[in-house]
């Protein structure tokens, strides 16, 4: 059993009181009672699922609820950008946009931590999220680099972009390449899933769309790699790397 798992309405209710981030709770359909309420009313993330599900969870009396307790704390992205600003930093910003897979989540939270990225920001649906498996595929990055979990993408995006920041959509479509494009400034840095990419409100709301150029015969890379050059990129064009490799 995973040390993040908890089940039953009692230890979920002194879980919540705690204050705990969940990364998910999973109810048993039909599941009735004012711990629904209680979520609805804290914006806590719950799926309905079947019984036979949470039996394969716990073989232990679980009262149809079982949840999973984020390793982590994650972070106000809001709060992250304002305290980059008055210390007089542009903030640099990964979002990943429909990233499920953990060992590309964790790659690229490696990535990011290692290129001095500010935060990463995840959505609550359909999104992997900070778990133990998470954290080691990253090298313990996730438990360094701040992590935002958000409702909307697309609200986030335009929220950054009345903060100044410029909006820059990873796809291999785009016609504009990374290497020859202006990254400096304060960015959010949007990669997409493996198999859908960016999704369709995400290219519309980017401010540019930029792509790395392909040499071989291959027409895409893996997202985590492509995430570390789109890094690497943005942090070349705002510091001069010659004063800061160690």
């Amino acid at each position: 059993m995973e040390n993040n798992l908890i089940f039953g309405i009692r230890a979920i209710e002194e879980a919540i009181d705690a204050g705990k981030n969940f990364d998910k709770i999973l109810v048993k359909q039909g599941f009735s009672g004012e711990l629904l309420n209680t979520f609805k009313n804290q914006n806590i993330l719950f799926k309905t699922v079947p019984l036979s599900k949470l039996d394969r969870i716990t073989k232990k009396n679980h009262q149809g609820i079982v949840g999973f307790i984020a390793p982590v704390e994650y972070q106000n992205f809001e709060e992250i950008i304002i305290s980059l600003f008055e210390k007089r930093q542009d903030p640099v910003i990964a979002v990943l946009d429909g990233i499920t897979d953990v060992r590309n989540f964790g790659a690229i939270a490696r990535s990011a931590e290692f290129l001095g990225i500010n935060a990463i920001v995840i959505p609550e649906n359909n999104s992997a999220t900070v778990t133990p498996d998470a954290i080691k595929t990253s090298a313990g990055a996730l438990l360094k680099i701040p992590v935002c979990k958000v409702q909307s993408l697309p609200v986030t995006l335009e929220k950054m972009k009345e903060y100044g920041m410029t909006i820059i959509g990873c796809t291999e479509k785009a016609k504009d390449i990374a290497f020859n494009t202006d990254m400096s400034g304060p960015l959010a840095i949007v990669l997409g899933s493996e198999e859908a990419g960016l999704s369709k409100v995400v290219l519309k709301i980017a401010d540019k769309l930029l792509k790395i150029p392909v040499f071989g015969s291959v027409s895409s890379l893996n997202v985590s790699v492509a995430a570390g050059i789109f890094f690497y990129e943005a942090r070349k064009q705002t510091f001069n790397t010659s004063s800061i490799i160690k």
